[in-house]
């Protein structure tokens, strides 16, 4: 009953057929513990568990604080970013299992505490593949492609090579602790075999500016006929931005929306206006913004006012910060642009205007 209860989210009800049994055993309180987790109440798994009592000699029957509601406990206190919590009770598990072995380096990777969760894996703890993915994450935000390879080797020791999720995990970490060429490496050893792993890939590529090789891995993940959707575009977009391919970003957006029949979204539109900005070409980007079938956010405003000050397209420029100040009053961003190209056309009373609005408006500038 407490089981059922707590699936269907019914929390409280659970905790009623809890206090209504007459003598409550181990798995009663795991399954009360762990529902209180599973639904973030924190707070009262916590009581439950500091009164979940210990097995005596005296009373061979009560329930034990066994690996399983510690375990719980480790998850909970995790999810509270009760690090040092988790830790302790941890390490006050006398015979440590895989499932609370894992349960701390997820929580380590998950609380940003990466070198924590290495070091348990250089302990001996062997992890489960989603743990494993936790770990490659936490190598991500510590940039250590040495780490990383190490945790790989892990990887090819127990058989989890053609684990897709491990892989893409492998191909984001290599790229972001910028290891291309391992990060390749890492999407051959999925055969292709998905659209998750030829976007990690290709975004891989695109991150580094290696335009070539992400339109090249794109035409390959065509020819095998792999259907791109919204997120392989936002990386072309991008690598065609950072190698100032703007016709190229133009075939792109079209072909994404013609052959593919994908529905741009703002940040589609965002990456499409930043390049035609960049390349001076500040009319057809303000072109591109009238045309959206929805209204333009300030993602897509916002990458207007930069290359309006560099060009000195006042009128624009005026037009796109106000836009972004419309969504967000506080964005000193906008107001700095709009300053910035006041300035430079020698309008200084606009320039007056706008220092006096930041003031107001209680915007400093950055």
């Amino acid at each position: 009953m407490i089981a059922g209860c707590v699936e269907n989210g019914s929390v409280d009800e659970a905790f009623e057929y809890f206090k209504a049994m007459p003598e409550r055993n181990t798995e009663s309180y795991n399954a009360m513990i762990s529902g209180f987790i599973r639904w973030d109440k924190i707070d009262e798994a916590v009581k439950l568990f500091e009164e979940m009592p210990r097995k005596n000699g005296l009373y061979e029957r009560m329930p034990n604080k066994n690996v399983v509601a510690m375990t719980a406990m480790i998850m909970g206190y995790f999810k509270e970013g009760r690090v040092e919590d988790a830790r302790v009770l941890f390490d006050g598990i006398r015979y440590k299992d895989l499932v609370c072995g894992n349960a701390m380096m997820t929580g380590y990777a998950q609380n940003g505490n990466g070198e924590e969760a290495l070091k348990l894996v250089k302990l001996g703890i062997q992890p489960d593949n989603l743990t494993l993915v936790s770990v490659f994450t936490a190598c991500s935000g510590l940039a250590s492609v040495k780490e990383g390879r190490q945790i790989h080797v892990l990887v090819i020791k127990n058989g989890f090579e053609l684990d897709l999720s491990l892989c893409n995990s492998l191909i984001t970490m290599y790229k972001k602790c910028g290891s291309i060429a391992d990060a390749e490496q890492a999407f051959r050893q999925t055969n292709g075999a998905g659209l998750v792993s030829w976007n990690t890939i290709i975004s891989a590529f695109a991150h580094h500016g290696l335009y070539e090789k992400a339109v090249d891995f794109f035409n390959q993940m065509e020819a095998v006929g792999v259907k791109p959707d919204g997120v392989t575009f936002l990386s072309l977009l991008p690598a065609c931005g950072h190698a100032g391919k703007v016709n190229e970003s133009m075939d792109f957006f079209d072909l994404m929306v013609k052959k593919y029949g994908i529905y741009p979204r703002s940040e589609h539109y965002s990456c499409l206006v930043d390049i035609l900005s960049r390349a001076g070409q500040l009319e057809k980007a303000s072109k591109i913004i009238r045309e959206m079938p929805f209204e333009a956010d300030a993602g897509v405003w916002g990458a207007l006012p930069a290359a309006c000050s560099i060009y000195l397209n006042v009128e624009l420029g005026e037009l796109a910060a106000k836009r972004i100040v419309e969504w967000n009053p506080h964005h000193s961003g906008a107001y700095v642009v709009l300053f910035n190209i006041y300035a430079a056309a020698g309008m200084w009373d606009e320039v007056t205007r706008v220092r006096l609005q930041m003031k107001e408006q209680g915007v400093k500038k950055q």
